[in-house]
């Protein structure tokens, strides 16, 4: 068995580093494309039920997720270095060495999860009252939602830890399979805990908040199950071995991962707390605007990740001038692609908007920011792609920088600036917001022609 698994993983490793380009960037990224496109309709579902339950509710969960992004950025920081090193590992075919990573990161981010999770429950009044916020109206509703969902930051450690690990040999379609089948199971759970179709109570958001636990908890008991029956030679345990070689370069390539992702979580309760100050038509807005959006994200988000196994795993076997040619294949087919999701949101806002609220206000405001802000989406998956390819060379520095500007320097600081100085109110919220993603975009692309990433990380 232990030899099987050792010839599944070098035939992964083979296509990472001889395939055609573009051809295994799909083969990797349409799994996960289809699994983003399952997870958006879970939150379109999310949004869907919680407009029956009242007008505003929809806006409850998007109060909630940047402070549970917050909590979560440790573990995305360890996703992130440890995704560098094992697939640089994989690709140089040090198996062994592989599984020691492994282990580290299972038994780091387990803790982390469970401290972070707590710490999520205990400062979330606080967090709701004095830094986002919330509009009164919704304020009950945020409470109960993150209470609940406080809990799935342990369940979200497990499946960040184990999707890394077979992400890394190139296995995108397990953990693919896995979160579209949990979403599904979110997916059905959603009207009878929100609404309280018998014998379950009317929950409303917090509904919602316990349809996405419960989802979450079975897709990572498979998620365990498969890795370890399929790849039993990545031998994944709790350990105490954290030597200096690792903690290093967690620090390196993860210490700038996790500046961004909290500086990004941070900035995203500063804008939920503009967007709150002009009341819960705003809120309520950007929630349908943003649930919109997914529908193009989708594209982007599953067709990023490949890029860091690919680029990960081509300068683990020194494969340069590839590497290189990985990154500038996807920067334009993934932007193209975004484009086309793009223009078919444009195409269909009304019919989109209509479905989440009948009032008038909010479908005014809606639209408008739909209008303002969904061409910029092309600009934002090339910022991506220079995310996955920090992520995959573990250079994460300047991609950090240009996260922090994006969001800091012009959706926060424009955005203030636009909608008090100048008087355009939310409307100027949502011009920063698209201008953040082209200023982010075209920084990218300097970066992966002008910097130099192209040299791998391990030993």
């Amino acid at each position: 068995m232990r030899h099987a698994s050792a010839v599944t993983i070098e035939r992964y490793r083979n296509e990472m580093v001889n395939g055609p380009i573009v051809k295994t960037l799909l083969w990797l990224g349409l799994p996960l494309m289809l699994v983003q496109l399952v997870n958006v309709s879970y939150n379109i579902a999310d949004a869907f039920w919680l407009s029956k339950y009242s007008d505003v509710a929809m806006a409850v969960p998007r109060q909630a997720w940047p402070p549970f992004m917050f909590f979560n950025s440790f573990n995305m920081a360890l996703s992130t270095a440890n995704m560098a090193l094992l697939s640089q590992y994989i690709g140089a075919r040090k198996y062994k060495e592989a599984s020691e990573v492994a282990s580290k990161f299972f038994t780091a981010a387990t803790l982390a999860s469970l401290a972070f999770g707590l710490t999520y429950f205990s400062l979330r009044y606080s967090l709701f009252t004095y830094v986002i916020r919330t509009p009164p109206e919704i304020f009950e509703e945020v409470m109960n939602y993150s209470g609940i969902i406080s809990m799935d930051l342990a369940l979200s450690g497990l499946s960040i830890t184990y999707s890394t690990i077979l992400q890394s040999v190139g296995d995108t379609r397990t953990p693919a399979v896995v979160g579209g089948v949990s979403a599904l199971i979110n997916i059905v759970w959603d009207p009878f805990l929100i609404l309280g179709i018998p014998p379950f109570p009317r929950m409303g958001a917090a509904g919602a908040a316990l349809a996405t636990v419960l989802s979450r908890f079975a897709g990572v008991l498979v998620l365990i199950y498969l890795a370890r029956r399929k790849f039993p030679d990545l031998r994944i345990w709790l350990t105490k071995a954290f030597d200096k070689f690792w903690v290093s370069r967690n620090l390196r390539i993860g210490g700038p991962v996790l500046v961004f992702h909290s500086s990004n979580s941070l900035a995203f309760m500063f804008q939920n707390a503009l967007v709150n100050s002009f009341g819960v038509v705003a809120a309520a807005a950007l929630a349908i605007g943003l649930v919109v959006m997914d529908i193009a994200d989708a594209v982007m988000w599953g067709l990023t990740m490949p890029v860091a196994i690919m680029i990960g795993q081509n300068l683990g076997a020194e494969n340069i001038d590839r590497s290189k040619e990985i990154a500038y294949k996807a920067i334009s087919s993934v932007s193209l692609l975004t484009l086309l999701g793009a223009l078919l949101v444009f195409i269909v806002r009304n019919e989109l908007i209509t479905v989440f609220t009948l009032d008038t206000s909010i479908f005014n405001e809606a639209l408008r920011f739909l209008e303002t802000f969904v061409f910029s989406l092309p600009f934002f998956a090339m910022f991506f792609v220079g995310m996955s390819v920090g992520r995959g060379s573990g250079h994460t520095n300047v991609p950090t920088l240009l996260g922090m500007v994006r969001l800091w320097g012009i959706r926060i600081g424009l955005g203030c600036l636009l909608a008090y100085e100048v008087g355009l109110q939310s409307y100027g919220i949502w011009i920063a917001m698209a201008l953040s993603n082209v200023i982010g975009g075209l920084g990218t692309i300097t970066w992966i022609k002008y910097g130099r990433w192209a040299k791998p990380v391990i030993k």
